[in-house]
C-alpha cells in the first residue's frame, strides 16, 4: 500500500484504551480523517487548482478537552456514526413482544440518537482496508444486550471507503441475537466553503423529496406525512438554506426529516449541496428512507472547532440519511425491527465536485 494513501496515528487516551486518528488519501488529493471514537469524520479536506485544500467538515482538534471544545464531551454529534437508533424516540420507550421497553433519555423526555451512551460516545475497533486504489477504514463496535436499555446484543460494522471519482462511501452492517431496534446514521456538518468560513446560509440546497414528517415542538414526529409545496420545506428546486429562515414554523433553523422518493434499499439521489462562493458541489446518495437536514451546530456561545475557529449559529449543515424517526412508536411508518438471523445494511455516498463560482 502507498505510505500516503493510508495512515494512523495515536489520538490520545480513553478510558485506558489508546485512541487513534486514521488519514486517507486519493489520487485526486482528497483527503479524509477518521477516529475510532464514535467512528467519527473529523476531517475531510478537498484539493483547490489555486491554493491549499480546504477542509470542509466541522470538528475538533482535540479528543479530550475543554467543554464543547472536544469529542469526548457535550458537543452535537460533529462527524459520529449514530445508533443504535438515530434521531427521536418518545418518551424513551417502546413496545416489544408485549412488553414496555425503557430506555435513558438524553432529551428531556425523550431519547436522541441512542441516548448518552450511543454509539457516538464509544470507541470503535478499527483495521486498515488495504487497496490503494480505493484506501479505507472498517470499524467495529459490539453493543451488549442491555446498554442504554435496548434489548439483544448488536454487532455493528460501519466501513468507510473512498472511491476513485472523489467519493466517500459508507457502508452500514449490524447483526443481532434479538429482536431489537437498529437505525443508523452519519452526522457530519458540512460547509463548502471551509469549516471556518461562517455561516451555511448562502449554500444552496436540493432535497430529492416531496415530503416531511412533521413534529411536535419537542421535534418527535407527530405521525403525518406532509406535502412540501407551498411550505418552508420546499427543496425540490435548489434554494438558498436562508431564504426561508425567518418563517415561523422553522423556529429559526431547519431540524426536519424528509422522505425521500424512490426505492429504500437501492442507492439514489437524495441531497445536492451547492456553495455558489466556491462553485463546490456535494452530491449525496442513499438507500436509505429518510434524510434529516440540520442547521442548528452553533449557537450564540459557538463552539471552539479547529484549528480555534469559532462555529456559531448556522456554521454548518448536516444532511442524516436515516430511517423515518421514532419509527418504533409510529405504526404508519416503515418498521425498524432487526431479528436475530437478519442483516441490516445501508448506504451513504458523498461525492464532491467543482463547479463555476458564483457572483462575489
Amino acid at each position: 500500500m502507498r505510505v500516503d494513501a493510508w495512515q494512523r496515528r495515536s489520538w490520545g487516551e480513553l478510558a485506558g484504551r489508546e485512541a487513534s486518528l486514521f488519514t486517507l488519501r486519493d489520487r485526486s488529493g482528497m483527503a479524509v480523517r477518521l477516529s475510532d471514537y464514535g467512528a467519527t469524520l473529523v476531517g475531510l479536506e478537498l484539493p483547490t487548482p489555486d491554493g491549499p485544500a480546504v477542509d470542509i467538515v466541522l470538528g475538533f482538534d482535540r479528543l479530550t478537552g475543554p467543554p464543547r471544545g472536544a469529542y469526548a464531551g457535550e458537543q452535537p454529534y460533529l462527524g459520529a456514526l449514530i445508533g443504535r437508533v438515530a434521531n427521536r424516540i418518545a418518551g424513551a420507550a417502546f413496545e416489544l413482544g408485549g412488553r414496555r421497553i425503557e430506555l435513558e433519555p438524553n432529551d428531556g423526555p425523550n431519547l436522541l440518537h441512542g441516548g448518552p451512551q450511543g454509539f457516538h460516545s464509544r470507541l470503535w475497533n478499527a483495521r486498515p482496508l488495504g487497496d490503494p486504489a480505493a484506501p479505507g477504514v472498517a470499524f467495529t463496535y459490539r453493543s451488549p444486550d442491555g446498554e442504554g436499555g435496548f434489548p439483544g446484543a448488536v454487532a455493528v460494522e460501519a466501513v468507510y471507503r473512498l472511491g476513485p471519482d472523489r467519493a466517500l462511501r459508507l457502508e452500514l452492517r449490524a447483526r443481532s441475537d434479538a429482536v431489537t431496534p437498529v437505525s443508523l446514521t452519519h452526522h457530519p456538518y458540512f460547509n463548502l466553503a471551509g469549516h471556518a468560513s461562517g455561516h451555511v446560509l448562502r449554500h444552496e440546497l436540493t432535497v430529492f423529496a416531496e415530503h416531511v414528517t412533521p413534529t411536535s415542538a419537542d421535534l418527535v414526529p407527530t405521525g403525518e406525512v406532509r406535502e412540501v409545496a407551498g411550505t418552508a420545506f420546499d427543496f425540490r428546486s435548489p434554494k438558498a438554506l436562508g431564504r426561508d429562515l425567518d418563517d415561523p414554523m422553522l423556529g429559526g433553523g431547519y431540524d426536519v426529516n424528509f422522505v425521500l422518493v424512490g426505492a429504500p434499499g437501492r442507492l439514489r439521489p437524495a441531497a445536492r449541496l451547492r456553495d455558489p462562493a466556491s462553485g463546490r458541489i456535494l452530491e449525496l446518495h442513499t438507500t436509505q428512507r429518510g434524510l434529516q437536514l440540520f442547521t442548528g451546530v452553533g449557537t450564540d456561545a459557538g463552539l471552539e472547532g479547529k484549528g480555534g475557529a469559532l462555529y456559531a449559529a448556522h456554521a454548518g449543515v448536516a444532511l442524516e440519511a436515516q430511517a423515518l424517526p421514532d419509527a418504533v412508536n409510529t405504526p404508519r411508518f416503515p418498521p425498524v425491527w432487526l431479528h436475530p438471523g437478519e442483516t441490516y445494511r445501508q448506504a451513504i455516498v458523498y461525492r464532491f465536485f467543482s463547479g463555476p463560482r458564483g457572483p462575489a
